[in-house]
């Protein structure tokens, strides 16, 4: 651990990591104390092209949510940790590249960090979120490792990595990753489909990638994959998913019961 300097129950944590070859920053949020018996449930939370580990909190006001969801006894205590993606061009895509291991960052290295900072949270339940470029890792990442996140979700997600080029400026060859029939959310999940933890995807009807996320569940419905589908009145910006995270919070806590 570097450093863990606060704003209240905000933590913003930098720690060195092997799988980005340098460091990686986390904002963590910890819901004011509460008795509990057992270590807190982690939501990881994503954030899109051009953030960073402060988008979510900062832009979201997510941990805002979380605990006035939390203190009105909508949902139990849970702890949100929301990394930067590495920080990588105008996104990583939270994949594989040839020599910086992004997945590895949010799947092993993100929870070591949490669990070091807040406790023993290891062992507690982990989910995953995510919107735009998050939401694609969120449900990449989501469904490939059910062993470490007990559900998934995605607001106005990119669903295959091709989407990126309408965001970022770096050339697609340079998302060259150590897997390539893995860059489609359709693919993934339906690669791991025996063993698929419960998830849910959302985005606004005037969000640029609506199609996308309508083909991709009519693709999931038509395979019978059980999921759960939305799309809200919104647009591709910071109101929509500062109201939805609410619906996130709402599933991973229906999880924990």
């Amino acid at each position: 651990m570097v450093a863990t300097p606060s704003q209240g129950n905000l933590q913003f944590v930098t720690v060195k990591s092997n799988a980005l070859a340098g460091r990686g920053d986390i904002t963590i949020y910890s819901p004011s104390p509460s008795i509990v018996s057992e270590p807190l449930p982690v939501i990881i939370l994503l954030h899109g092209v051009y953030g960073s580990h402060w988008s979510w909190a900062m832009q979201g006001q997510a941990h805002v949510t979380l605990q006035s969801m939390i203190d009105d006894g909508t949902i139990p205590p849970m702890i949100l940790a929301m990394p930067s993606d590495g920080l990588w061009g105008d996104g990583s895509g939270y994949c594989n590249h040839s020599e910086k291991k992004f997945e590895q960052w949010i799947v092993d290295d993100v929870p070591k960090a949490v669990s070091e900072v807040t406790g023993n949270t290891l062992d507690a339940p982990h989910f995953i979120s995510g919107l735009s470029m998050g939401g694609y890792g969120a449900m990449r990442l989501g469904a490939k490792h059910a062993g470490r996140f007990s559900a998934f979700t995605g607001h106005s997600s990119i669903t295959n990595l091709a989407q990126m080029s309408e965001f970022v400026e770096e050339d697609l060859e340079s998302y060259i990753t150590d897997n390539n029939s893995e860059q489609s959310v359709l693919e993934t999940i339906l690669k791991n489909r025996s063993t698929l933890p419960p998830f849910r995807f959302d985005c606004g009807k005037d969000d640029p990638l609506i199609e996308h996320n309508r083909t991709l569940a009519k693709e999931l419905k038509n395979q019978g994959i059980d999921f759960d589908y939305e799309e809200p009145p919104g647009e591709h910006t910071w109101p929509y998913w500062t109201e939805h995270v609410s619906k996130t919070f709402l599933f991973f806590a229906g999880i924990c019961q």
